[in-house]
């Protein structure tokens, strides 16, 4: 019996390692291979599992960005001579500096797009987006394009977009020069130098014909527009129509990125940061009265409410999202419709409009009272608070009371001063009293 899994150490490198994995791969796959086909193993097929937990069929499509999809083919009729040095000459002269709009977002990186003469774009689809996503993007849809460089070999050709994916001056980056220990590199790196071009191989699969410079352009059209065109069209021609004429009419959609409501309505009057919970969004404000007033919100790069204001009417508000299904491959937007709720049997389905509703959960037990059900003289039932009467002033007009200082904690209240009527006054003379007479 064969074990699924082989766990090893090999303290060799290079060649050996190379050597041992493939002894031990080959040891694996024919004897596999052989119970597969006895039988032993049970047929084992790749089963896709989309977002919402289907599986995926095979045989269809998948739903993607209709600017990562696959492109329609070209049908260019190419001569059968073979392209030679005047000719390829002649084509390099013609396409070397020429300016063009992106009908496609360009990747960075030296891998890039590869497009097959009459033929289909690699990669396509989630392939497409992955790229894009990991590289970066060095052109997005109708942003101007310059062929800085243009490459002709057995049977392709290489352009470079907007500089290309290489370093300038690749070879002197690694040259320094110095006396002693004191080195400095012939190029400066930094971070501004970094490279932020693409690439585009077009591919003949067996020979380059004899071709012009106009029929090269008419099979880079699909990702590539060399017509003289304004901003908003080059912008306008890689969306759907819908869209495109939404645009061009200037009204703004739900669902439309900062980019697309630029071309429609400009730049705002006015824009207000906002938050609604935890939710950050940038309100644009277009117009002033007596003039229509358009609020539109935005979270991030999406627009996600549009509210029209008009004088005397109620404000139109919309938060559908409408351009999501519109660049789709297959009109439908991410998010699935809502599911139409099923009433199963022993639900009570209650009318608004004429049936009270049901009612609050409780957690008293069936057929128990509180005290405030017993009645307002049962024990511990809330009783209405009765405050004291007030009584009658003593002192009606206090303003005839004297005035005493208020006495403090431990001190003994002082005593108004009272005047002693017997007690004689000190400061006045007094008569004389005869003494008292002893008896004889």
């Amino acid at each position: 019996m064969i074990s699924p899994s082989i766990s090893a150490s090999i303290p060799f490198t290079g060649k050996h390692v190379s050597c041992v994995r493939t002894s031990l791969f080959r040891a694996l796959a024919i004897p596999c291979a052989l119970c597969g086909l006895a039988g032993g193993f049970p047929a084992v097929s790749q089963v896709t599992i989309d977002a919402s937990g289907h599986v995926a069929d095979p045989n269809r499509p998948a739903t993607v960005d209709r600017r990562f999809a696959q492109i329609e083919p070209t049908k260019i009729d190419l001569p059968k001579t073979t392209m030679d040095a005047k000719n390829r000459l002649e084509v390099i002269r013609i396409m070397q500096s020429e300016q063009g709009f992106a009908m496609r977002p360009f990747p960075k990186g030296h891998r890039g797009l590869t497009l097959e003469a009459n033929g289909k774009l690699t990669p396509a689809g989630e392939p497409y987006l992955e790229m894009i996503t990991k590289e970066g993007t060095s052109a997005k849809p109708g942003d101007r394009l310059v062929l800085t460089d243009v490459k002709i070999e057995n049977d392709k050709m290489i352009f470079d977009i907007n500089g290309g994916p290489d370093h300038k001056h690749r070879f002197l980056r690694h040259i320094q020069i110095g006396a002693g220990p004191q080195m400095a590199p012939v190029v400066q790196d930094g971070d501004d130098q970094e490279p932020q071009g693409s690439r585009l191989t077009l591919d003949f699969k067996g020979r380059i014909p004899e071709l012009t410079g106009s029929q090269v352009k008419a099979l880079l059209a699909p990702l590539i527009s060399f017509d003289v065109k304004t901003p908003i069209q080059a912008f306008t021609d890689t969306l759907p129509p819908q869209l495109k004429d939404a645009i061009l009419n200037h009204h703004v959609i739900v669902g439309m990125s900062t980019e697309m409501v630029l071309f429609a309505v400009g730049q705002p009057q006015k824009k207000i940061r906002e938050m609604e919970g935890q939710m950050p969004f940038e309100e644009w404000i277009y117009g002033a009265p007596p003039k229509d007033v358009q609020f539109v919100r935005i979270n991030g790069n999406r627009v996600i409410r549009v509210e029209v204001a008009k004088m005397g009417e109620k404000p139109q508000i919309f938060e559908k999202d409408e351009v999501e299904g519109m660049m789709r491959t297959d009109g439908t937007p991410l998010a699935p419709p809502a599911q139409p709720k099923t009433v199963a049997m022993g639900d009570v389905v209650r009318d608004p409009d004429t049936q009270a509703p049901a009612a609050p959960p409780s957690l008293r037990n069936p057929g128990e009272q509180l005290p405030q059900d017993q009645g307002p003289h049962s024990q511990g039932a809330m009783k209405p608070v009765q405050f004291p009467k007030q009584k009658p002033d003593d002192y009606p007009d206090a303003s005839k009371l004297p005035r005493q200082k208020p006495a403090e904690d431990g001190d003994e209240q002082e005593q108004p001063a009272q005047q002693d009527d017997a007690k004689p006054d000190q400061s006045k003379p007094t008569d004389p009293q005869p003494p008292p007479s002893q008896p004889n």
